[in-house]
């Protein structure tokens, strides 16, 4: 039997952002992940030009993930403090996804600006996949996302760190988010205006 289309859209219209602290394990598979990564291929993308990947951090990598950011930090000026912060935030959440994207100049019919709506879109499908799949997700950028040190450690020439993706388990103890209200001017209806 066909899934209830409107059960399905209920549940990514309540898809919120998780408070990194209220994910808990079990982090998703790797058979989830893929999954997840493969809803991105979903997205439009004029001229299949597929901006993005997804770059998996294992547990196993947090250790090294954690020194990366700490030399981010120290280059960036960071005390003592600052460097440890940065060290902790590598070990934030029981999943972490980098997504790298891939933006090109010199696609004439595709413009950076469309590029990055299906990196936009690209990631919306990701987190629905891992919504669907019950795990909840936040999306996080920062310094350690913008550093060269980072970028260099996921990034083949011309591609940039675009996001963090922390993914896991939401904590059925944590509160839901208020739901959205839908502003009026979401969608209104076009007027032509006069010539």
């Amino acid at each position: 039997m066909d899934p209830d289309p409107l059960a399905l859209l209920a549940v990514l219209r309540a898809r919120r952002s998780v408070d990194a602290r209220a994910l808990r394990p079990p982090a998703p598979t790797p058979e989830v992940l893929q999954r997840a990564a493969e809803a991105a291929l979903a997205a439009p993308d004029h001229e299949g030009l597929r901006p993005v990947r997804f770059v998996h951090v294992g547990n196993d990598e947090r250790a090294a993930l954690a020194e990366l950011f700490a030399c981010a930090a120290q280059a960036a000026g960071r005390d003592a403090k600052g460097i440890a912060m940065a060290r902790e935030r590598a070990h934030t959440g029981p999943g972490l996804l980098a997504m790298v994207v891939r933006i090109r100049d010199d696609v004439a019919d595709v413009p950076p600006y469309e590029q990055w709506l299906t990196a936009g879109a690209a990631l919306m499908n990701v987190l629905h996949a891992l919504q669907l799949q019950g795990f909840g997700s936040k999306v996080l950028g920062g310094k350690a996302a913008r550093s060269e040190i980072v970028r260099r450690a996921f990034c083949h020439e011309g591609e940039q760190l675009a996001c963090w993706i922390i993914t896991g388990t939401r904590d059925p103890a944590e509160p839901l988010p208020a739901p959205v209200r839908m502003p009026r001017d979401l969608l209104v209806d076009w007027a032509p205006p006069p010539c």
